[in-house]
């Protein structure tokens, strides 16, 4: 017999920055999601001794700063609750504070869960502060699980002995930038324009980190447009087409925890309503992990499919939707939504972010979502905001998560979703044959460049199509200077240059652009 359907609600909220790089204060993540769970309690006025008694769930977003045996464990005895769940997300990436909460919604709506709080936080600032100071952090760190390590964003060693590895690209700094290129082509822009483009859209982000009070760059004057896109020594080009203010900052401390409830035992804790937000739904679903393995480089099929299906399993329309927080680790995410949804980049009618993206506000490793939707619930309560939609990215544009959030409950009752309305990978999907040895003449479908610390182009990352046959993809690297230096010419487009591919001494494939470099 099915169990009773509940309304899942979101009833406190919490945020914690430490923005203190001394050693000294070197909170680990345990610390500062506990910090963040406590503040989330305060925000919802549960009487301290309810919420030890009648929390029965807990869900950690995966950190990357330390690796603990048993976080959920860890934070249920600082907590001093004993709760029947407690799990941590299952792989690293951006989508798990949605999809996590989303998750936890579910288990309220089918009262598994009286209680139930979705927390994350990252102490990487800390992290590096203790590293560059040549000690470990202080004694009150949790022992590290010694089966586990960290997480490095930029760590290509962990790329092992792929087709991507073998050419020392797979990284999000290298696979962001040739979607961006991707798009660039097939919208018909110019390296300026669309230079212009991302700039103009992260200098309006950074205006709104600056005024946010968790923000890493709380207080701090917002950057121009110039001061993002023009590259300079302090902000070199990383992978073309992206300076490093394009790039996710995630050198931060940041935690956030949220306390989900229905609206039932609200009632019973003496919870008001005006601090309730409804969880409307939610939907998920992943690309190929491998870049390569993609259907194309200009567009997500996973994000398209998740934003549509949440909205769906909300019962709703995008046209309800007054306020986006659209992940943006780099200025692609953002673009591909914004396309899919019929917003303009630099001038949307609608909000895109309530935080200030991933640059300016703090990359928080995977939990940079978890913000979102605690400053999505604020907003919600002052009636700022209506209904809101967080759209979570993880991976290399491989994870996505969609979650909805509303001032009022699903139309006609309706009960919450009982599961994910999307498979594990996007439906419909068919990517081109790859070839690991490829020979012949091809043209360049997407790539990208890396520069080198003095702003020197320094390595050129290609994916191709053999242009006989079966037309097989290929990941290749520059061949000689004539063709980095083809890469690297903003004044001509790359994108469907011939030219020819072949094996190295090696192992890797190499590209030869012809010389006369026509299309």
């Amino acid at each position: 017999m099915a169990g009773p359907r509940l309304i899942p609600i979101i009833v406190g909220v919490g945020d914690v920055c430490n923005k203190s790089l001394q050693v000294a204060d070197a909170f680990e993540p345990a610390e500062l999601m506990t910090r963040a769970i406590n503040a989330a309690l305060k925000d919802s006025g549960i009487a301290k001794h309810d919420f030890t008694a009648q929390l029965d769930s807990i869900s950690v977003v995966p950190p990357w700063t330390w690796p603990y045996p048993d976080l959920p464990g860890l934070l249920a005895q600082k907590l001093g609750s004993s709760p029947s769940h407690k799990d941590i997300g299952k792989y690293h990436g951006g989508n798990q504070p949605a999809l996590l909460c989303d998750e936890a919604a579910r288990r309220v709506a089918t009262g598994q869960a009286r209680l139930a709080v979705v927390t994350g936080g990252e102490a990487l600032a800390s992290l590096a502060a203790c590293q560059k100071a040549g000690k470990f952090p202080p004694p009150g760190w949790a022992t590290p699980d010694p089966s586990s390590s960290t997480i490095s964003a930029s760590d290509s060693s962990r790329l092992g002995q792929s087709i991507g590895g073998r050419h020392s690209v797979g990284l999000p700094l290298h696979v962001y930038p040739m979607y961006e290129n991707g798009f660039r082509s097939h919208e018909g822009q110019t390296f300026a324009e669309n230079t212009s483009e991302s700039a103009d859209m992260y200098a309006a982000f950074d205006a709104i980190a600056c005024k946010q009070p968790y923000s890493w760059r709380s207080g701090a004057s917002p950057k121009t447009a110039s001061d993002i896109g023009t590259p300079t020594p302090k902000n070199r080009m990383i992978c073309m087409p992206y300076p490093l203010l394009m790039n996710a900052f995630n050198t931060v401390n940041l935690s956030g925890a949220c306390i989900l409830t229905s609206t039932e035992h609200a009632r019973k804790l003496g919870i008001p309503e005006e601090k309730w937000v409804y969880i409307l739904g939610g939907a998920g679903t992943s690309d190929s992990s491998q870049f390569w393995d993609r259907p194309n480089y200009f567009s997500s099929p996973a994000l398209t499919q998740s934003i549509d299906a949440a909205l769906e399993a909300s019962g709703i329309t995008k046209n309800d939707i007054d306020c986006f927080d659209i992940y943006s680790c780099f200025p692609i995410v953002p673009k591909l939504a914004c396309k899919h949804l019929g917003l303009s980049v630099t001038r949307p009618e609608k909000p895109i972010t309530v935080l200030g993206g991933l640059t300016s506000f703090g990359g928080a490793g995977n939990n940079y979502s978890m913000h979102a939707i605690t400053e999505m619930t604020r907003l919600i309560r002052k009636s700022e905001v209506k209904t809101g939609l967080i759209l979570a990215n993880g991976g290399m544009l491989t994870y996505q998560h969609a979650l909805c959030l509303s001032k009022g409950a699903r139309r006609e009752a309706s009960p919450y979703p009982s599961k994910n309305p999307l498979p594990e990978f996007s439906k419909g999907v068919i990517a081109p044959p790859v070839s690991e040895k490829p020979q012949g003449r091809a043209i360049i479908e997407t790539y990208t460049v890396d520069f080198d610390r003095q702003g020197k182009p320094n390595q050129g990352f290609i994916v191709g199509r053999l242009e006989s046959g079966d037309r097989a993809r290929f990941v290749a690297n520059h061949g000689d200077d004539s063709t980095l230096a083809r890469l690297t010419d903003m004044t001509r487009e790359p994108i469907g240059c011939r030219g020819l591919v072949k094996q190295g001494e090696d192992g890797r494939n190499l590209f030869f652009v012809d010389q006369d470099g026509k299309l």
